[in-house]
């Protein structure tokens, strides 16, 4: 599926695709060359219609993203720290709206641009031994890849406000407590049971989990009056579809439905 200097782009089962981070070294941080590769592999997942689940992981074991890399972003003037903000915002979104489910699996650090990859993923899957945050202060910057946004909704005003601007880190017991992560595990059997999840989702019908996605994300901004309006129109169109005849119809057959992602 590509072939990346940064990256590892694999397929263990079909329609789950697994990216891995492949900087190691670097704890996987991100610099331009790796924004530019996700970018490219992103586009590879986006343009296949098999495709069901992706997963996002780092190599290493010590690292999921240790952030971005500070080394190349060192002397960069205020234009190019704005424009490279924006790319890779613009990677993330991509992320965050592919039509399939996208699992960050985290084993080790995710601060900073790690965090906010992770957290531009649908959820988070946990190593016990993980750790999260968004350091960025101690650096003399604010986050710059969506942090301020998306920790926001997702723990709260107060606690991301508490994190933002102390840059202290959390372990992994914590950002389950607090909503960042959705399960802790093993790191022995955390891939594992992250590939669990991905074939529990990519055995159901493919069109109603692009749909359930969409309605999530889309009707988040609505008013709850519109918004359940807009889950309205996307139940009506499943009825349009080869898979909501199989899916029911397997239900009252009682065997397991084979969905023609149609």
């Amino acid at each position: 599926m590509g072939s990346y200097e940064n990256l590892l782009l694999e397929s263990p089962d079909p329609g789950i695709h697994v990216l891995t981070l492949n900087r190691p070294r670097a704890l996987n941080a991100l610099n331009r060359a790796t924004i530019a590769e996700l970018h490219a592999a992103v586009q590879t997942i986006a343009a296949d219609a098999e495709a069901r689940v992706l997963l996002i992981t780092g190599a290493g074991g010590r690292a999921f993203v240790a952030g971005a890399d500070i080394k190349e972003m060192q002397g960069y003037t205020a234009i190019e720290a704005q424009a490279f903000a924006r790319r890779t915002m613009a990677v993330l979104r991509a992320i965050e709206t592919l039509p399939v489910p996208v699992i960050a699996v985290v084993d080790g650090y995710a601060l900073g641009g790690g965090n906010e990859l992770a957290m531009s993923c649908d959820f988070i899957l946990a190593s016990e031994r993980a750790v999260f945050g968004q350091p960025e202060v101690s650096l003399g910057v604010t986050a710059g890849f969506g942090g301020t946004q998306r920790l926001t909704r997702l723990v709260g005003r107060a606690r991301a406000l508490e994190l933002l601007l102390s840059g202290r880190h959390v372990d992994a017991a914590e950002a389950l407590r607090i909503g960042l992560v959705n399960r802790v595990c093993p790191a022995a059997t955390l891939m594992d049971e992250a590939l669990a999840l991905a074939r529990s989702i990519a055995a159901q019908g493919p069109v109603a989990v692009r749909l359930s996605k969409e309605a999530v994300q889309r009707g988040q901004d609505l008013d709850l009056d519109n918004a359940c309006q807009f889950e309205a129109q996307l139940f009506g169109l499943c009825f349009a579809t080869a898979d909501q005849k199989e899916g029911m119809q397997a239900f009252i057959d009682k065997r397991t439905a084979q969905f023609l992602n149609r």
